[in-house]
C-alpha cells in the first residue's frame, strides 16, 4: 500500500508542478500582453478626445440630410422625436462604448476579453467602418475636386458656355421649366446615409397624329429635358454619368487625382498614430463651425433667407402622427452619433484611465445634435435665398444628399458677390468635416489590427498603416469611374443601414445582461471614483435595446431595393448589396458557434468560459489594474461572507425567544 501511496503522491506532485508551470506561462504571457498595451499611445492633450469624436460624430450627413429631415418631417416638431431619441437611444449606447472603450484601452476587436464568445460584434464594427471608409472619401475626392474648381474669377457651374454643356443648359434655376420635378434636384428616399444623387432628365414622347401636335410634343419634350448649369456640371463633368451600372466606363482621371489626394491626407495625419491626429483634430474640430458661423451671418443677410429659415423651424405638429417621422428621427441619430461603427471605442481607448467619461460622454451627442440644427440654420437662408432670386416657393428649391452639396448649393453660391470666396470656404469646410470622419474610420481599421496582433504589428504600425490606405483606395477605384456612383449608390444603401442596428444590439445585449450592468457600473466606478445614476442601468437592459429593435424592423420594413434617379438595378447588383450588408453581421454567429464547438469540454462549461472575462481582461497600467483586482477580490470574498453567513443561519437550530438552547 505504502509503494501505492508513494506512486500517488509522485504522480500528484507531477501534476501540480505541471498545472503551476502552466499557470506561470499563462501568467508570463499576460504580463507580456499587458506590457504591450502599456507600450500603446495615448492622447497628449485633455481636449484631443472630445475633439477627435466631435469631428468623427459630425458628419456629412450634419449638412446634406439633417436639415431636409426637418423640413420633410414637420420643421421645428421634427426636433421632438430627434431629441427624444438621442436621449433614449444615442447618449446610453455613445457612453456605454466610451466607457468600456476606455477601461480597457483596446479597439473593438480586443475589447472582448470581456466575454469572448461576442469577438464578431467587434469583427463586424471592423468590417462596416472598412466598407464606408471605401466609398466615403469618394465623397471626400468630389468635395476636393470642387474645391479645386472654385479656384477661378467665374465659377464653371455658373455659366452654359463649357465644353460638358448642351443646348438644354439654362443659368438659374428659375428658368428650369420641368413640371416632372419638384426641386433643383430631384432625390428618392431610401434608408442610407448617402441617399441618391441628382437626377437626370430623360424620357421619350409618344408620337402624334398630326405636325402640329408633334411640334407641340417635341417643344414640351425640349422643356422637359431643360437642365441648370450646375447640375450638368455635376452629371455631365464632374461625374461623366453613364446609363447605368452595367455600363462602367472609364476612369475619370480628375477624380482619381483627388482621390489620391484625400487618402494621401488621411495617412499622412494617421501613420503616427494618435500623437499626430490629436494635434490635427484640434483645427479639423472646430474650423467647419466657424465656416458655418461665417456663412450664416452672410445668408441672413440674403433677400429671402427668413422666408428659408421659418420654412425649417416652422412646426407643423400634425406630422408627429406619421410613423416615417419617429422612424427618420430614430435612424438619423443613430447614423449620426457613430454607435456601433466602432470608431468610439477606439478614440476612448487612448484616454487617461481616470479620464471624465461621464462628462464626455453627456458633451458629444449634444454637440453633435446642436450641430444638425445649426447647420440646418445655414442652409435654408440659402435655399430661401435661392427661392426668392428665382421667384419660387423655399419647397421647390428643397433638396437633399449629394443635390443639395453639389448642385443646389453651388447653384446658390454662384448668385453671391464674390462667389468664388463663398465656394472656396463652403468646400473647404466639406472637405475637413469628410475627412474628421475619415480618420475615426480608418484608425478603427488600423487599431483593431495593432491591438490583435501587438508584438508583430505595433513596430510597424508605418506600414500598416500604408497598406490599409492603397488597399481601401484600390477598392475605391471602381466608384470613381463613370458609372461609379451606381457602385457608391449600392454600397452605402445596404453597407450602412440594418446591419449597423443588430450589430449595435448585440453589442447591448451581451453587455448589460451576460458581462452584467453591476459589474459593469464597477468598472466605471474604478475610472471615475463614483458610480452612475441608476437609471443607465434600466436604459442598457431594457429600453434603449427596446429602440433598437425598433429601429432595426423600421429600417428592414422601408429597405426596398436599391435605385437611382428611379433607375433600377438588375438582379446580381441587388444581390452584390445583400451581399455586402450581410457580411459585416456574420462574424457574430460565425465566430459564437465555432468557439463554443471547438473548444474543450461540454456547450454547458464553454458557454460559461465563453461568456466569462479573460484573464488579460481589465486596466492596461499596472496601479490600476492592482485596484481593479483589489476590487474583485473584494466583490468575491464579499459574497464569500454572505454565503456562509446563510449556511450558518441555515444549520442553527431554531431557538424560541426567552429559552435556552438544549
Amino acid at each position: 500500500m505504502k509503494g501505492l501511496e508513494f506512486t500517488l503522491d509522485t504522480a500528484k506532485m507531477k501534476k501540480e508542478d505541471a498545472e503551476s508551470s502552466k499557470s506561470c506561462s499563462s501568467d508570463d504571457s499576460i504580463v507580456q500582453e499587458k506590457k504591450q498595451i502599456q507600450d500603446r499611445d495615448g492622447w497628449k492633450g485633455r481636449l484631443d478626445f472630445i475633439m477627435t469624436c466631435i469631428g468623427y460624430a459630425v458628419g456629412l450627413g450634419n449638412i446634406w440630410r439633417f436639415p431636409y429631415l426637418c423640413y420633410k418631417s414637420g420643421g421645428g416638431a421634427f426636433f421632438i422625436p430627434y431629441i427624444m431619441f438621442l436621449v433614449l437611444c444615442g447618449v446610453p449606447l455613445f457612453f456605454m462604448e466610451a466607457s468600456y472603450g476606455q477601461f480597457s484601452s483596446l479597439s473593438p476587436i480586443s475589447v472582448w476579453r470581456m466575454c469572448p464568445l461576442f469577438k464578431g460584434v467587434g469583427v463586424g464594427m471592423v468590417m462596416v467602418s472598412a466598407i464606408v471608409c471605401i466609398y466615403y472619401n469618394v465623397i471626400v475626392a468630389w468635395t476636393l475636386y470642387f474645391l479645386y474648381m472654385s479656384f477661378r474669377a467665374v465659377l464653371p457651374w455658373s455659366t452654359c458656355d463649357n465644353d460638358w454643356n448642351t443646348e438644354n443648359c439654362v443659368v438659374g434655376i428659375g428658368n428650369v421649366h420641368n413640371p416632372t420635378r419638384t426641386n433643383a434636384s430631384a432625390f428618392s428616399l431610401g434608408n442610407s446615409t448617402f441617399y441618391n444623387a441628382s437626377s437626370l432628365f430623360n424620357g421619350t414622347m409618344a408620337a402624334m397624329a398630326n405636325v402640329t401636335a408633334n411640334a407641340t410634343a417635341n417643344a414640351t419634350a425640349l422643356a422637359s429635358k431643360k437642365m441648370s448649369a450646375s447640375e450638368e456640371f455635376w452629371t455631365r463633368h464632374v461625374l461623366e454619368i453613364t446609363e447605368g451600372i452595367n455600363d462602367p466606363g472609364t476612369i475619370r482621371w480628375q477624380l482619381l487625382i483627388c482621390l489620391t489626394l484625400a487618402w494621401v491626407t488621411v495617412f499622412l495625419c494617421l501613420f503616427k498614430g494618435v500623437k499626430v491626429l490629436g494635434k490635427v483634430m484640434h483645427f479639423a474640430a472646430p474650423f467647419p463651425y466657424l465656416v458655418l458661423l461665417v456663412l450664416l451671418i452672410r445668408g441672413v443677410t440674403l433677400p429671402g433667407a427668413l422666408n428659408g429659415i421659418k420654412f425649417y423651424i416652422l412646426p407643423k405638429w400634425e406630422r408627429l402622427t406619421d410613423y416615417q417621422v419617429w422612424g427618420d428621427a430614430a435612424l438619423q441619430i443613430f447614423y449620426s452619433v457613430g454607435m456601433a461603427w466602432g470608431g468610439i471605442i477606439t478614440m476612448a481607448s487612448y484616454n487617461r484611465f481616470s479620464n471624465n467619461i461621464y462628462r464626455d460622454a453627456m458633451l458629444v451627442p449634444i454637440i453633435n445634435c446642436g450641430t444638425s440644427i445649426f447647420a440646418g440654420f445655414v442652409i435654408f437662408s440659402i435655399l430661401g435665398f435661392m427661392a426668392e432670386s428665382a421667384n419660387t416657393t423655399v419647397e421647390k428649391v428643397v433638396s437633399q444628399g449629394p443635390g443639395l452639396t453639389f448642385v443646389a448649393y453651388p447653384e446658390a453660391v454662384a448668385n453671391l458677390p464674390i462667389s468664388p470666396m463663398w465656394a472656396v470656404l463652403f468646400f473647404l469646410m466639406l472637405f475637413t468635416i469628410g475627412l474628421d470622419s475619415q480618420f475615426g474610420m480608418v484608425e478603427t481599421c488600423i487599431s483593431a489590427f495593432l491591438d490583435e496582433y501587438p508584438h508583430l504589428l505595433r513596430k510597424r504600425r508605418t506600414l500598416i498603416c500604408f497598406i490599409a490606405c492603397l488597399f481601401e483606395f484600390l477598392m475605391g477605384l471602381p466608384c470613381i469611374t463613370q458609372g461609379g456612383i451606381y457602385v457608391l449608390q449600392i454600397m452605402d444603401w445596404y453597407c450602412a443601414s440594418f446591419s449597423l442596428m443588430l450589430i449595435s444590439l448585440t453589442e447591448c445585449l451581451a453587455i448589460a445582461w451576460i458581462y452584467g450592468t453591476d459589474r459593469f457600473y464597477k468598472d466605471i466606478e474604478l475610472m471615475l471614483g463614483h458610480k452612475p445614476h441608476a437609471i443607465w442601468h434600466i436604459m442598457w437592459r431594457y429600453i434603449t435595446p427596446t429602440i433598437i429593435l425598433g429601429i432595426w424592423l423600421f429600417s428592414v420594413i422601408t429597405l426596398g431595393p436599391v435605385t437611382y434617379d428611379g433607375k433600377a438595378y438588375p438582379t446580381w447588383a441587388i444581390i452584390f448589396g445583400w451581399c455586402l450588408g450581410i457580411a459585416s453581421m456574420l462574424p457574430i454567429p460565425i465566430i459564437a458557434i465555432t468557439s463554443l464547438l471547438l473548444s474543450e469540454g461540454s456547450l454547458r462549461e464553454n458557454w460559461k468560459k465563453l461568456t466569462t472575462p479573460l484573464d488579460s481582461w481589465g486596466p492596461s497600467q499596472p496601479e490600476d489594474r492592482e485596484r481593479y483586482h483589489a476590487s474583485l477580490s473584494h466583490s468575491k470574498s464579499g459574497l464569500f461572507i454572505e454565503i456562509k453567513t446563510e449556511e450558518a443561519n441555515a444549520s442553527t437550530p431554531f431557538i424560541e425567544k426567552g429559552k435556552p438552547s438544549s
